[in-house]
């Protein structure tokens, strides 16, 4: 197995619900090369399809050429009736349209075949954020890592070089806040608050998918285009106009009813809601004299809060070679990596 190993390069895949990312790495281990691909996977599985194949087309190698390493959160989407469904059916095609040499990160059991992933559903859905911890522990000792991505905010302790965690399941980590479901994405704005402080007074909220955290991070000029992936609410476009059409509806306003910088200063209050929710989860795993390591599309938003509790703070790449593109597709290198330890034992 090693030899094999020693004679390829590696591709590591997060399957998420709303996109692919991929990482390869070459013989040496070292990165070459950084994607992340839209893949609505709740339209079906042919999204995935679509997405890997493309990224092959980037990569420019055959699925045979190299190993891959696959971790996912996928499996929660609708199109499929529960997580061991849908751990098992993007197992099975990922399998079918990469290679025999596909393995599948299960947690604590490490990589398993396509043959044992119906026995290690559990340990092998939605542990993304447990292959990036466990690739940082190589690394260092005591640090908390926070990766802010499109949709959720993963917060996981790393304490003399073991990854600290209460449960692998999402319902565990949801109860203990190391997994809070919001994101500088995808997040409706509706989520935020039942009502938000306006022009002096506070204003109900609209009940409506008005609005994502995707329209307040483009007023606020924090979230990079190449992040930005997602449709918007109602379909249109995302200059900031239009974003502030949508986040105008939340208080029953058109955008046409305030200058801008009203939306903007909107923006700014949403944006304090969010850090705030996210604060408060974080100070449940803190250690005050620990770095805090930021990664995913949100990593701006790590900075800020490492600055407001007076910590230091790092961006994940700093310590894989200075790839800025890995702080949103750490989990798809983080498990090339693991597996290249694995299979080299």
């Amino acid at each position: 197995m090693s030899e094999l190993f020693i004679s390829k390069p590696i591709i590591g895949w997060d399957i998420g619900g709303a996109h692919l990312k991929a990482v390869l790495l070459n013989e040496n281990g070292e990165v070459m090369q950084v994607l992340q691909l839209p893949c609505p996977l709740w339209c079906g599985l042919d999204q995935l399809e679509i997405a890997i194949g493309n990224a092959m087309q980037a990569f420019k190698i055959e699925p045979s050429e190299a190993l891959h390493a696959v971790t996912m959160t996928g499996e929660l989407v609708d199109l499929f009736a529960n997580r061991h469904e849908g751990v098992i059916e993007i197992s099975t095609l990922v399998a079918k349209l990469l290679a025999k040499d596909t393995f599948f990160y299960a947690a604590n059991s490490g990589f398993v075949t396509l043959e044992r992933v119906s026995e290690n559903t559990s340990p092998i859905a939605s542990t993304n954020w447990h292959a990036s911890a466990s690739a940082l522990a190589i690394h260092v000792q005591d640090v908390l890592l926070v990766d802010i991505g499109s949709t959720t905010t993963d917060i996981i302790a790393i304490s003399n070089g073991n990854v600290v965690t209460n449960g692998l399941s999402d319902a565990n980590r949801m109860q203990d806040d190391s997994l809070v479901y919001t994101g500088v994405v995808r997040t409706p704005v509706m989520a935020l608050a039942q009502k938000l402080p306006f022009e002096s007074v506070e204003i109900n909220v609209a009940a409506e998918y008005f609005a994502t955290m995707a329209d307040v991070y483009r007023l606020t000029g924090e979230l990079l285009p190449e992040h930005d992936m997602a449709e918007t609410a109602d379909g249109k476009g995302k200059t900031a106009t239009e974003s502030a059409r949508r986040l105008a509806r939340m208080v029953g306003h058109d955008v046409e009813d305030r200058p801008m910088n009203t939306w903007k200063i909107l923006a700014n209050t949403c944006r304090s809601l969010q850090m705030n929710q996210i604060k408060a989860a974080v100070l449940k795993h803190l250690n005050p004299s620990v770095t805090i390591i930021g990664a995913g599309a949100g990593s701006f938003l790590v900075k800020a809060l490492a600055h407001d509790f007076g910590c230091a703070y790092e961006p994940i790449s700093m310590s894989f070679a200075g790839h800025a593109d890995l702080e949103v597709c750490f989990p798809a290198c983080a498990v090339a990596l693991l597996v290249k330890k694995q299979l080299a034992r």
